[in-house]
């Protein structure tokens, strides 16, 4: 028996000392670790405590690699990346962590079916997390002196690097200082990014126990702790999925771009299911009109449309080389529309698009084409019952303007947690024909970001407090106050939220006036700019401005330095991904730093526009498509 618990101690021991197959501890720890202050070891606690969080196990296997950069090259000794490819393990089994390597190929060699295979001459960078009773005594004793933050179930991050020699044998080192760093910076970025992974199911083969995710490059601003700022407080760091699609450097910048073509492809005849129909579309470079059937795209990124190969080889060499690559990525990311509607969600125009649902020129729909442009934001009337406002919808397609009932946790009455259309139309029992969502896109965008994507609102509301909100430059939305009482409903008995929207849209004679929408919501109208108003307002749990436009406005760059200087939560709302790669710019040169990084809008509104001269996801408008978060 003696002999039998000796053996099963030594396999235990063997399988948790230190990772998986690579043997027990390596007993490394980071107070040895050259230059390391108290402070950025309880920073490298953190962050590890912060992706544990977010549970990437639960979806990612030694199969997904990914591609990373921190910073430029010129940023690291030697001005090359310590690393440029990582794998989480553990998700299988084993030892929950991630491995590092120099390249991708040395991530291949050594990743096995099962776990970590032995490559001679490779080291790697490791990052498991163990319990505290398993860790090396060394460990034990900063954990306990330092009062480090632990991750789970009293789980620590154990950090090292391994290397194979000849012989098989594991040798094991410290971590560098600036090595430290980099994990440092990857944990911050990854925490905030893999949850943007799209499962891609077309190519996933049914037998495979791995998960395929579509192609994914994102960068994100990572804030260096204090202790390791080094003159400069934040970092751009981009992952990619697959490692294959890492950005390319650019001598005159901080920033990064995708890789440049040097010749023209060949152009091809355009795919008529891109487009909106097989009717007109019009060349990028001269603006001709051309039958949808005939007409031709670039036939790499097969985004751009062209009348024919002339004007495509003008486009190519004065602008078109740049952007081919960017345009590729962006025509092979997930699709935005929601399939789950059954009405029409194709819109040639606002007009023909509400005559097609029998609802032109009635109720709130009024707002959605211009036909009423004359009529100042806010000054339409609505008068009657929600039959009247959603008017030409019958009963049943429409929310009631009634509480939620019989929806509690905990015994307890409590704001309701969405997460996509398809619950909310359930909740609503609402059929999957009726486009409310066109409207409704605009408040339940609003509870979504206070309920799900701002934590200190949530909590605020979740303890039955109130969140002030300042939504910024309110247009169409202004003639909607009807359809945000969803708001307040939804918030179902606790909290309570004020809405405070500013911008020079609003009417003179509605400015300065507070709505009670509902017992829960309230909302009060403010002419002015923002930053001449704001002195004279209560202080704001966040910020948001839906459909944004950033760059289109020289009144956004004092907003945008108050916000800065309040640093309160602000989350913005774009209707495509140019615009929104266009305000990522625009607030970096404001010194903000984007904190949530640009993301798929769940409660878009699934009607959409397209251009003529393009078939780029990015220009199928969705109001509300995209959103974008700083100082969160």
């Amino acid at each position: 028996m003696d002999v039998h618990l000796k053996d099963l101690f030594s396999r235990f021991s063997l399988q948790f000392g230190s990772g998986p197959g690579l043997g027990p501890g390596s007993g490394t720890c980071l107070l040895k670790v050259d230059g390391i202050s108290t402070a950025f070891i309880k920073s490298i606690f953190k962050a590890s405590a912060a992706l544990y969080r977010t549970d990437p196990w639960k979806r990612l296997r030694p199969g997904h690699l990914f591609g990373i950069r921190v910073g430029k090259n010129s940023d690291w000794n030697g001005k090359k990346q310590p690393f440029s490819c990582v794998q989480f393990i553990g998700g299988d089994g084993g030892d929950l962590g991630f491995n590092m390597f120099k390249s991708e190929n040395d991530a291949k060699s050594m990743t096995g079916s099962r776990e970590t295979i032995r490559v001679p001459s490779v080291e790697l960078l490791r990052v498991t997390f163990e319990a505290e009773s398993l860790l090396f005594t060394s460990n034990r004793k900063m954990v306990k002196s330092l009062g480090l933050e632990h991750c789970g179930n009293d789980l620590y991050p154990s950090i090292d690097v391994a290397r194979c020699n000849s012989s098989g044998g594991i040798q094991f080192r410290n971590v560098t200082l600036e090595e430290l760093r980099f994990v440092f910076a990857f944990m911050k970025a990854i925490s905030m990014l893999h949850p943007l992974l799209q499962e891609d199911r077309e190519f996933t083969p049914k037998w495979s126990r791995l998960m395929g995710f579509e192609s994914f490059i994102e960068t994100v601003d990572v804030q260096w702790p204090p202790e390791m700022a080094r003159g400069w407080d934040l970092v751009a760091v981009t992952v990619s999925h697959p490692p294959g699609q890492a950005y390319e450097e650019k001598s005159s910048s901080t920033s990064s771009t995708p890789t440049k073509y040097a010749q023209p492809p060949e152009v091809e005849l355009i795919d008529v299911k891109m487009s909106l129909s097989a009717g007109t579309r019009q060349c990028t470079m001269c603006d001709k009109e051309i039958n949808g059937e005939h007409s031709l795209c670039c036939g790499r990124c097969r985004a751009v449309v062209y009348c024919g190969s002339i004007c495509q080889k003008q486009h190519w060499n004065e602008s078109h080389k740049n952007t081919c690559g960017p345009y590729k990525a962006m025509m092979e990311r997930e699709e935005l529309a929601m399939e789950i509607f059954v009405f029409p969600c194709i819109a040639e125009s606002p007009c023909k698009w509400l005559e097609s649902l029998g609802l032109h020129h009635q109720g709130m729909w009024r707002r959605m084409c211009n036909c009423y442009s004359h009529c100042p934001f806010g000054l339409l009337a609505n008068k009657g019952g929600c039959s009247d406002l959603w008017g030409g919808l019958e009963d049943g397609e429409y929310p009631s303007d009634l509480p939620f009932s019989k929806h509690f946790r905990d015994g307890i009455s409590s704001p309701l947690l969405l997460s996509s259309w398809s619950e909310y139309y359930t909740l609503r029992s609402l059929p999957l024909s009726s486009p409310i969502a066109a409207i409704l896109s605009y408040p339940l965008t609003v509870y979504y970001i206070t309920m799900a994507l701002n934590i200190s609102s949530k909590n605020l509301l979740l303890n039955g407090r109130e969140v002030i909100v300042h939504y910024l430059g309110p247009e169409g939305e202004l003639d909607w106050m009807p359809a945000f009482a969803e708001i307040g409903h939804l918030l179902n008995g606790s909290g309570n939220m004020q809405i405070i929207m500013v911008g020079p849209e609003v009417p003179i004679n509605l400015s300065g006036t507070v709505s009670g929408i509902n017992s829960r919501l309230r909302v009060n109208m403010i002419r002015g700019i923002y930053q001449e108003e704001a002195m004279y307002l209560p202080s704001p749990d966040v910020i948001i401005s839906l459909n944004c436009r950033l760059e289109n406005y020289s009144s956004w760059v004092g907003a945008l330095d108050l916000i800065k200087s309040m640093n309160i939560p602000a989350f913005f709302t774009d209707q495509s991904e140019v615009s929104c790669a266009n305000a990522k710019q625009v607030l970096r040169g404001a010194g903000l730093h984007i904190t949530h990084p640009v993301s798929p809008n769940p409660f878009r509104s699934p009607v959409r526009n397209q251009g003529p001269s393009s078939n780029l996801p990015a220009y199928r408008r969705y109001s509300n498509a995209f959103v974008l978060g700083v100082n969160t």
